[in-house]
């Protein structure tokens, strides 16, 4: 039995727009308590606007669900623990996860600057494991309290970086496929606490993709009315939902996700090998590895 998602807690990062505002949504309308979580700033993360959490938060409350706002950043410590001690005090627990905040500050890498580096791998990358690693902390706590939980984590991947290479994305690329590694790690320490730690690698119109060079045209066009539309961001929501519900089945997998279709990913694998019964001779391995050029 898959169970319900009726009265689980849920944190949801970068919840004001977007992804994660349907993420917001779609839980607390199936009887979730969501902590929005939003900084409000702009997509290369400048600036602060309670104003988009806020907006979720009401929109929550208006149709009858339970949240509550919170604009902190994932990228400091300190505050992804205050992220859970609210959960838990606002809602009484704490049963999922969904790390979705983000930012862009692209730039080719001969270009790019320490702090575009630093600040995109610290709201990604860090921002993941910030929040993660206080979540953890309080469901290793309850587990050995006796408080087996039935916890769930759903990390934000991203085709670039996993399956995809897009010039301009060192950053950003870089720091989704650490969060993909990051996923499995997770999931195979985290499960013996009862909590289950998948990724999505979403493809859907948002800020950031209609901010990213070569891509904004592509989600740009318009879709008639009436018909399907495979970039709306709401489309992602339900195979959060899925991973979040108690009884899902999957761990420790990335799933590409975009309107119409869901492919499980694999990592790295072995395309081809060259064997040596000895040492390696550095003037034969043009003739062994050159043919891979």
């Amino acid at each position: 039995m898959m169970g319900s998602l009726e009265n689980r807690v849920a944190i949801v990062t970068g919840a004001g727009r977007g992804i994660g505002r349907s993420h917001a949504l779609l839980l607390a309308s199936r009887g979730v308590a969501v902590v929005v979580n939003d900084l409000g700033g702009s997509n290369s993360g400048e600036g602060a606007d309670a104003g988009p959490a806020q907006g979720v938060v009401d929109e929550i409350v208006a149709a009858g669900g339970r949240a509550v706002v919170n604009t902190d950043s994932v990228s400091d410590w300190e505050s992804a623990k205050k992220l859970v001690d609210q959960a838990v005090s606002e809602f009484g627990g704490l049963d999922v996860v969904v790390n979705n905040a983000g930012i862009l500050r692209d730039g080719f890498i001969a270009g790019l600057d320490e702090s575009q580096w630093d600040l995109v791998v610290d709201v990604h990358l860090k921002g993941h494991f910030n929040l993660l690693h206080h979540a953890g902390a309080f469901w290793k706590e309850e587990s050995k309290a006796g408080r087996q939980p039935t916890a769930a984590v759903v990390n934000t991947a991203s085709a670039s970086g996993t399956f995809s290479v897009l010039p301009g994305q060192a950053n950003y690329g870089a720091a989704k496929a650490g969060i993909a590694a990051l996923t499995l790690v997770a999931a195979a320490e985290l499960e013996r606490y009862g909590v289950r730690v998948n990724a999505i690698a979403p493809v859907a119109r948002t800020r950031l993709t209609l901010a990213t060079p070569g891509m904004g045209a592509i989600f740009a066009e318009e879709v008639p009315e009436g018909e399907f539309d495979a970039f709306a961001p709401e489309n992602i929501s339900p195979v959060v939902a899925f991973l979040a519900t108690p009884g899902c089945p999957l761990n420790g997998k990335v799933l590409a996700v975009q309107g119409g279709a869901i492919s499980l990913l694999q990592g790295w694998t072995f395309a081809d090998t060259v064997e040596t019964d000895g040492p390696w001779d550095v003037d034969e391995l043009p003739a062994l590895l050159g043919h891979w050029g």
